[in-house]
């Protein structure tokens, strides 16, 4: 074996070096992208009192940009490895104000009814907050059943954006009805979690703390 060699084989590997995700990847630029929407929606939604159907379809297409992208940005920061702090942070701010948005402009104009706002509003932020809650105990994923609450939050909202008459009109109330329900039913499923995560989390830290204490003893 050669000098060279030998003095290479003697080196202790290190382990290759885990590129981070820049700031400006496609994945944050479509959550900007959204966050900046959200100006322009209420523009565009508010323009000549919410009474100009062109203008309101004009919204309505801000609007779906905003959801798209919602499901487009977090499946490429998880899929191309584009997780990034501000990515953590931005994401859930620009979902909630999209949403929160259009259910305050929509009760504003009279289109929608205020106790329904403030439904879904408190428990996107109040879940939001328990997510904060339980953090140190670990995460509470995301339910099929979140997914489905989120889909149904946005197709109603988004036609109550829309000048619908006739049988369109009902439809939609029947699919906001709907979002509700969901937006209960998961809410009380969250607080179920996250008490179940606590509980779990506080046992194991006493255990932890017994075990630490037995073992200071048998010293």
């Amino acid at each position: 074996m050669s000098g060279a060699s030998a003095s290479a084989a003697g080196r202790p590997r290190t382990a290759p070096a885990v590129r981070q995700a820049g700031l400006w990847n496609i994945a944050n630029v479509l959550t900007m992208l959204r966050l900046l929407l959200v100006p322009a929606f209420v523009l565009l939604l508010i323009h000549d009192g919410g009474a100009n159907p062109a203008w309101r379809s004009f919204a309505w297409a801000a609007f779906a940009i905003a959801m798209i992208t919602d499901v487009f940005d977090g499946h490429l920061a998880r899929t191309y490895n584009l997780v990034t702090d501000f990515g953590k942070i931005a994401d859930p701010i620009a979902d909630k104000a999209i949403m929160g948005a259009a259910l305050i402009c929509l009760s504003v104009l009279g289109d929608l009814s205020w106790w329904v706002t403030g439904v879904i509003l408190f428990r996107e932020l109040g879940i939001t907050l328990m997510r904060f809650w339980v953090i140190k105990h670990g995460v509470i994923p995301a339910s099929r059943g979140g997914k489905i609450k989120t889909l149904a939050q946005g197709t109603a909202v988004g036609m109550y954006v829309l000048v619908l008459t006739g049988p369109l009109a009902t439809f939609r109330w029947w699919v906001m009805a709907v979002a509700v329900v969901l937006t209960v039913v998961t809410g009380l499923d969250y607080v179920r979690q996250a008490v179940v995560l606590r509980r779990a989390g506080l046992a194991r830290e006493r255990a932890e703390a017994a075990e630490r204490a037995e073992r200071n003893t048998a010293r």
